[in-house]
């Protein structure tokens, strides 16, 4: 085979390249020297990384040691989760259910929660371990996520209330679903040329809608709230924001749900209602009076106003967000209410 001069001029040239790129990788690999060399960060220690390797596979490889069963479990659900998913995890408001639904994913009707959707028990116990509970990830201890995971599965009829989770059982509760999700085998096809112009044939026509499967109202929710003051705070906006806390509280009078009710909360002590016992130590010790600067800062972000609330709520970082909210609150839980 035969080629000509400036064909090797063309491959010396590439491979003086990659040639460059290969050393080049070298010396900027993170190594020690390279870094010290650099100032550029620090080798990660054991204890860093270990940090960061919590990932638990279907097989149970990874579980950390512990142990609980759904007896322990049924408390800490309770004060820690059942304000959005419900007592006995049947969920609340826009927060999913997390038991029922088993036999349900070919129906018209499909219920996915952690007894009829997912696979393994051991990447149920994964997530919670990373995510939960809202606000306050990662605060649990092993021995608390074994029991919660357990109370899960008792919630769902996979295990007795006494079955102890731990690092060795968990990965042998078998789901309801294990075998229902298949690998992707298709092909990989090159998209061909894209369609621009012409391209509906025929006219579309409508073969389902949401509202069959109880997903879209039928008409839109008539926002009975209408206020906006000189700040620019909206109260409307306010009430769309306040979906995220009605699972917890209400702004009737004596109307505490897992939360008190925040009828004339505005002047009001913190902990101050009478009828509602589950305040946090650090919620009736406190001194704090509820006014639009108190409130406002602990919705923004209640374990930094206020350490030790047991409030599981990350906050309203946006300000605009907060103030609508703010504002809606100070119509919709106004005393003469």
């Amino acid at each position: 085979m035969f080629v000509s001069d400036n064909v090797k001029i063309r491959i010396q040239t590439k491979i003086s390249i990659f040639s460059f790129l290969f050393v080049a990788l070298l010396v900027l690999s993170p190594t020690s020297k390279a870094i010290e060399k650099l100032s550029l960060g620090q080798p990660a220690s054991a204890k860093e990384i270990k940090g960061w390797d919590i990932d638990i596979r279907p097989d149970g490889k990874g579980l950390p040691v512990g142990r609980g069963n759904a007896i322990d479990g049924e408390g800490m659900f309770i004060q820690k989760c059942a304000s959005c998913h419900g007592e006995f995890a049947e969920g609340l408001g826009r927060y999913p259910a997390l038991a029922g639904g088993i036999d349900s994913l070919d129906t018209y009707d499909p219920i996915k929660t952690v007894g009829s959707y997912w696979p393994y028990a051991t990447t149920a116990f994964d997530y919670i371990r990373r995510a939960m509970p809202f606000g306050h990830a990662q605060s649990l201890s092993n021995d608390e996520v074994y029991s919660m995971t357990a109370y899960i599965l008792y919630s769902n009829d996979l295990i007795e209330e006494d079955f102890e989770l731990n690092q060795n059982t968990l990965a042998i509760v078998e789901m309801p679903n294990r075998n229902g999700f298949i690998k992707d085998n298709r092909p990989d096809v090159p998209m061909g040329e894209p369609c621009m112009k012409n391209c509906l044939s025929k006219k579309p026509v409508v073969t389902g809608k949401a509202t069959q499967v109880n997903v879209t109202p039928e008409e839109d929710e008539v926002v009975s709230v209408t206020s906006s003051n000189s700040n620019g705070a909206d109260a409307d906006r306010g009430k769309v924001i306040f979906a995220q806390c009605i699972a917890c509280h209400s702004v009737k009078k004596d109307e505490n749900k897992f939360g008190p009710s925040l009828h004339a909360v505005f002047g009001r002590k913190a902990g101050g209602v009478e009828t509602f016992t589950t305040y946090s130590d650090a919620m009736k010790s406190s001194s704090i009076i509820w006014s639009q600067e108190s409130l406002g800062k602990f919705l923004n972000s209640p374990q930094q106003f206020l350490l030790g609330t047991s409030m599981p709520f990350a906050g309203v970082k946006d300000e605009g967000g907060l103030n609508d909210l703010l504002e809606f609150l100070k119509i919709e839980t106004a005393a003469e209410n």
